[in-house]
């Protein structure tokens, strides 16, 4: 990819089907650079974009969700953005969540979940997991072939996650029918506007008033008790967008990184055989499938204050895109990074779940998500195979990728294979 031919992230179908290409043309920009669509300061430094995770007082989230766009409707007259900031952030898309916030605000909000995630939740989740995989598997075993993300990854990533929350079962078909009917975040050509979530808001509203009303023993009852740290009562409405997102994120990020995941087990017998023979390998295969494959692309964040990074001058009010792809690519930090290499010594140094305040609060669940995938799929099935029949000759498949600049994912996935037992 020549200077010349230099892509628009945010509107190029071809950056959606291999955004490769990009990530390695944005590497040889620079760690630090300006693309010139929108005037985003893209960051492809695997140190850089840990910088600016941890320095939530220099680099905000109101942008978390838009990216550039629709960016600060005033330009700063200085070197300080932070007045115009707080001033505009409810033009900003979803800044009502808590993932466009800054501390100290973030920090309440974000306290109302992790101090329900607790590792004996997480423990009752996973024996949950656990089932719900064979399950699945029971439905499609016996055909000797499936749409892997119809049949098995949506399902599992949302059941999972609303097994997590408490949802009862009986809903389950509701929430991911608004889900499937929202579409996904960031759709190439498409500026965001207003809140992504609010369609599953009157949803989760019903759950919390209830849970208000009486208290049940599950993490939605617990969110609905729950206080600030000074002990003040959240509102109900602040809640609910706890729960949203997390719900939201968890079902959304899963079911993409179970498809890439798969996708690369299915294209690699090899891979499969050593998996199978050697089970202790398999949170690393996980691991590093996250670095090379990780569903999310890209994040954002604003600079509140005239800084320099990478040797590069940022204005006051100026994007960032954290190309988390590029990062992770790295070649400082990672040798041979653009190879598949399970054991690399740091191989959870990855920042598919980001960093800092804003680390991803369901890294456990997506980690637990592969790891029980990968291990009733080995089980249960082998041979696995992508389909010729549906994606073409190796070397020449064809898949329809979720058409945005955020998320990484395959649309389907057609596997053939044979059932062991």
């Amino acid at each position: 990819m020549g200077e010349e031919r230099v892509l628009d992230f945010f509107s190029d179908v071809s950056v959606v089907e291999d955004p490769y290409p990009y990530y390695q043309y944005a590497r040889m920009q620079g760690p630090v650079w300006q693309e010139p669509y929108h005037g985003a300061f893209v960051v492809t430094g695997y140190d850089e974009i840990v910088a600016i995770y941890r320095d939530p007082e220099m680099f905000s989230s109101c942008n978390a969700f838009g990216g550039p766009f629709p960016g600060l409707p005033k330009e700063p007259t200085g070197d300080d953005a932070s007045e115009l900031i707080e001033r505009y952030r409810d033009v900003f898309p979803s800044h009502e969540s808590l993932i466009t916030f800054d501390p100290p605000l973030h920090s309440d909000h974000r306290g109302l979940m992790m101090r329900l995630l607790t590792p004996k939740r997480l423990k009752e989740n996973e024996d949950f997991m656990w089932r719900l995989a064979d399950q699945l598997i029971d439905g499609f075993a016996v055909k000797e072939k499936c749409d892997f993300i119809a049949e098995y990854a949506q399902a599992f990533a949302l059941l999972v996650i609303a097994d997590l929350l408490g949802v009862p079962e009986s809903d389950h078909a509701e929430l991911r029918g608004r889900m499937v009917a929202k579409g996904p975040a960031g759709t190439v050509g498409q500026q965001m506007q207003g809140n992504f979530l609010v369609h599953l808001e009157d949803f989760f509203t019903a759950y919390i008033e209830a849970r208000r009303r009486e208290p049940q023993d599950d993490v939605l009852g617990k969110m609905a008790q729950a206080t600030f740290a000074d002990g003040s009562i959240p509102e109900v409405i602040e809640v609910v967008r706890v729960a949203t997102i997390l719900f939201a994120g968890g079902q959304g990020t899963a079911a993409r990184f179970l498809g890439n995941m798969v996708k690369l087990l299915a294209e690699y017998p090899q891979l499969q055989e050593l998996l199978r023979a050697e089970r202790e390998r398999i949170p690393n295969f996980v691991e590093e499938t996250l670095r090379l494959f990780s569903p999310v692309k890209t994040n954002f964040r604003m600079a509140r204050r005239s800084t320099t990074l990478g040797g590069v001058d940022i204005p006051a009010g100026s994007s960032l895109m954290l190309l988390l792809g590029a990062a992770d690519g790295d070649e400082r930090r990672f040798e041979c990074p653009n190879e598949f290499h399970m054991d690399r010594p740091n191989v959870r140094e990855h920042v598919a779940f980001g960093r800092g305040v804003h680390s991803c609060p369901g890294a456990p669940l997506v980690r637990a998500d592969g790891r029980i995938t990968l291990e009733r799929m080995l089980d249960r099935l082998a041979d696995i195979q992508i389909s010729e029949a549906k994606h073409g000759p190796r070397g020449a498949r064809r898949y329809d990728h979720t058409p945005t600049y955020i998320l990484r994912g395959v649309e389907a996935l057609h596997l053939e294979f044979t059932p062991v037992g």
